[in-house]
Parts: structure tokens; C-alpha cells; sequence
């Protein structure tokens, strides 16, 4: 606007200029002569209007590519102009209208896929962390949020990895560039992590992928085993059927009064260590027949107090304490009670074997959401054994068959409920929490 008013100024003073003196110069010169002068201020006159003409001619153009450029650097896509009938202003408006529609619909293409990737990035199942250039945080999606353990409605943009203390926030925030990782958190869940940096704007900014696992991995491992268990339940079964006929005969026809007892001893061994082997395969195989939850409304602090006083009686034998603390008030949650009751009691049995002698194990609930905890004083879980929890066929136990936690896995994740075996490093308690959602 300052180019304009300087160009007007300039050109109206310089047209000015010349038609006083013009004007001055016949007054001295053709006063004397009437006619020649009236002619010659008619003359000076119209070099007024054509100058007034060739003024709007010139600063048109100038007023329209300033009014063209304000509505630019406003962002306003919206202005076209007019014809005039002048050929080149109405070249210039052709120009500037083609400009403006190609604008306006470059914006409307860059809107829509910036409105449709962020929608897709929104609903994709696939956590996406987008970093800014300083490393903070800019955008992530709610997938990533589930995966974090983070609240939907956290505010986390422009913070750093590093200010959520968890185990995947460490294993993202030393996450190198490259090749895809697979990682695995609290022995249960699963992750592929890879992290990639694009150049933006003339800079760097990191981008990290997340990919939870967990269903497929565990939805594979249940249909391998699974055919593993049930061959091997035929054959086994099939196999001590007929042996077991065979001891059962021998044991009660083979042998005369007086026979080698000795013998008979020995056959009736093999014949309960073949019930053993039965009960073996028959705990495999009650993973398969796992029935799908029938859920109603139940009181979590009343089941809780019950599976506990179920193993008063054999804690106090190896002298370990059982402390039972939940509301006295109905903890309701939905869920199927014979399935849960049946993970609760292996929680307790684990930690009861966990402990051995001389402990404690303390049974905790509460609500608002539902949950409970059932914690012991026993050694604890390593690190390495801690991304071993919940693998089928995984024990520590010389004699486990790790069904036990399998089981506890299945259940727990049939009811949608969150759950976490660890061993807290300042207490030296291994807690096994659980929470409905």
C-alpha cells in the first residue's frame, strides 16, 4: 500500500506541476490574443482528463495486485475479480483468478488428506507416536495411548517419552532407527516397535510404530499346542487304556498265593504312574475344553475372602499367614464365578508355593474400577524369568507342567480384565494385580 500511495503521489504531483505551469505559461503568452488563449486552456483541460484517464490506467493494476495481496497473506482463497474491459488489467485479472483457483484448490486438496490422515492415524489399530523436532511429543493416536497404559484423555503433547517411568516408554525411548523390534512386557504382552525419521521442513523428526502382538501370538500358540495336546492325548490315552487292562488283569490273575509279591508291587506302581501321566495330559488338555465365560453379577470381596479361607488350612501347615483385607461392602463386577474362582485359586497356590515356609500373602480388593491384588513376601521373579511368565509349558517348578498361569492368563483375558505379575524392587513383594474394565 506504501508502493501505491507513493506511486499516486508521485504521478498526480507531476501531472500538476506541468498543467500550472502550463496554465501560467499561456496566461503571459496569449493574454493579449483571446481566441488563442480560450483554445489553448481547452487543450490544457483535456491533457487533464486523458492525464486523469492514463492515471487510472496505471495505478488500477497496482490497486489490484496490492488488493490481491492482502487477501493472500490473509489466507482468504475466496476473492476473484472482475473484468474491467481494459486489456491489461483484465489480463491481469485472468492471471490472478487462475492463481487463486489453483491456490484455493491445492489448499482444499492438502486439507482433505491432512483431515483424512489424521482420521486414519485416529482409528488405525496401529500405535503412532509423532515426535516434533526437539524430540517432545506432537501427536499420538489413541492405539498408542491403549498400548502405553496411558488414560484416553491424558495430555501428553509436548512432553517427552521419558517423563512416563514404564517399561515400553524406556524400551521406545532407546528404540534406534531401523529395523523392527519385538519386545515383550510383563511376560504378557507383545509389542513390534520400530522407530523411522523423515525430513520435514529441512529437518529431522522421529516417528515411532507400535504393533501390539499379543492377540495373534497367543491366538497361534493356543492352536499349536492345541494340536500338540490333543495328539498326544490320543495316543496317551489309547496307550494307557490298554495297559492298564493288561496291568489290571495281571494284578489280579497272574499272581498265585505266595507269588513274587515283589512283582506285584512294582506292576501296581506302574499302573498309578500311568493315572499320573493320565492326570498330566487331562491338565493340558483342560485348557482346550476352557469354556467361554457365562457372566453375571457377582461380589469380587466375597469370592476373595472365600478362596482365601480355602487355603487357610495349608498356608497354616507351612506356617505362611493369610491376610485377607477387602471392603466389608459388595465389590460387584460382571463375570463368570466358577472360571474366576479357578484363577483365583491358582494365584494363591502359586503364591503359597512361591513362599514355601515362613511367610506371608496378603489378598487385597477395591472398587471404582473392580480390582484386586494378591501379593507375597516369597523370593520373587527375575527379570528373566519375568518375560518368561504366562509362555505355555514355562515353569519354574522341577515338577510344573505351567498350566497353572496359562490358565490364569486365559481366564482373565476371556473377562477383558488388565492384569500384571511382577515383584516391586523397593518392597521386595511380588504382586499379582488384577483390574476389571
Amino acid at each position: 500500500m506504501a508502493l501505491s500511495m507513493s506511486l499516486k503521489f508521485k504521478y498526480i504531483f507531476f501531472i500538476v506541476v506541468i498543467h500550472v505551469v502550463l496554465l501560467v505559461l499561456i496566461y503571459f503568452l496569449l493574454k493579449d490574443q483571446l481566441w488563442y488563449f480560450l483554445a489553448s486552456e481547452v487543450l490544457v483541460f483535456a491533457s487533464i482528463y486523458f492525464s486523469y484517464l492514463l492515471y487510472r490506467s496505471f495505478i488500477r493494476p497496482i490497486d489490484l495486485l496490492h488488493s490481491g495481496t492482502d487477501a493472500i497473506a490473509d489466507k482468504d482463497f475466496s476473492v476473484k475479480y472482475l473484468k474491467t474491459g481494459s486489456t491489461e488489467v483484465d489480463n491481469l485479472v485472468d492471471v490472478y483468478n487462475t492463481m487463486i483457483e489453483t491456490l484455493r484448490d491445492e489448499r482444499t486438496k492438502i486439507s482433505e488428506q491432512s483431515y483424512f490422515i489424521e482420521k486414519l492415524i485416529e482409528v488405525t489399530p496401529l500405535g503412532i507416536i509423532i515426535m516434533d523436532y526437539d524430540g517432545l511429543i506432537s501427536n499420538i493416536n489413541p492405539a498408542a495411548k491403549v498400548n502405553l497404559g496411558m488414560a484416553k484423555d491424558e495430555k501428553v503433547i509436548g512432553k517427552s517419552l521419558s517423563d512416563y517411568p514404564s517399561q515400553i516408554m524406556e524400551l521406545l525411548s532407546n528404540q534406534s532407527s531401523g529395523a523392527p523390534q519385538i519386545v515383550s512386557v510383563n511376560g504378557v504382552d507383545k509389542f513390534k516397535i520400530q522407530a523411522n525419521e523423515v525430513i520435514h521442513q529441512g529437518f529431522k523428526r522421529r516417528f515411532i510404530l507400535i504393533d501390539d502382538l499379543s492377540k495373534e501370538l497367543i491366538q497361534s500358540e493356543k492352536d499349536a499346542y492345541g494340536r500338540i495336546i490333543r495328539m498326544m492325548a490320543h495316543e496317551v490315552n489309547n496307550s494307557m487304556g490298554a495297559i492298564n487292562s493288561i496291568l489290571d488283569t495281571v494284578v489280579e490273575f497272574g499272581f498265585e498265593e505266595g507269588g513274587d509279591m515283589e512283582l506285584k508291587e512294582s506292576l501296581l506302581i506302574a499302573r498309578k504312574r500311568n493315572e499320573g501321566l493320565s492326570t498330566f495330559m487331562a491338565n493340558y488338555a483342560s485348557l482346550l475344553r476352557l469354556p467361554p465365560p457365562a457372566k453375571q453379577k457377582m461380589d469380587l470381596a466375597k469370592l476373595l475372602k472365600k478362596a482365601g479361607k480355602l487355603f487357610s488350612h495349608n498356608a497354616n501347615g507351612k506356617n505362611i499367614k493369610i491376610t485377607i483385607e477387602v471392603p466389608n461392602h459388595q465389590v460387584s463386577i460382571k463375570a463368570d464365578p466358577v472360571l474366576l474362582e479357578q484363577a483365583i485359586s491358582n494365584m494363591i497356590k502359586n503364591a503359597i508355593e512361591s513362599v514355601e515356609q515362613d511367610g506371608e500373602i496378603i489378598i487385597s480388593c477395591s472398587g471404582e474400577p473392580a480390582s484386586f491384588t494378591i501379593s507375597d513376601n516369597g523370593p520373587g521373579i527375575s527379570e528373566e524369568v519375568a518375560q518368561k511368565l504366562f509362555t505355555p509349558f514355562f515353569s519354574t517348578k522341577t515338577t510344573g507342567q505351567g498350566v497353572g498361569l496359562m490358565l490364569i492368563r486365559d481366564v482373565l483375558q476371556s473377562h477383558q480384565a488388565e492384569f500384571k505379575l511382577s515383584t516391586d524392587p523397593k518392597t521386595g513383594w511380588t504382586n499379582f494385580k488384577v483390574n476389571f474394565i
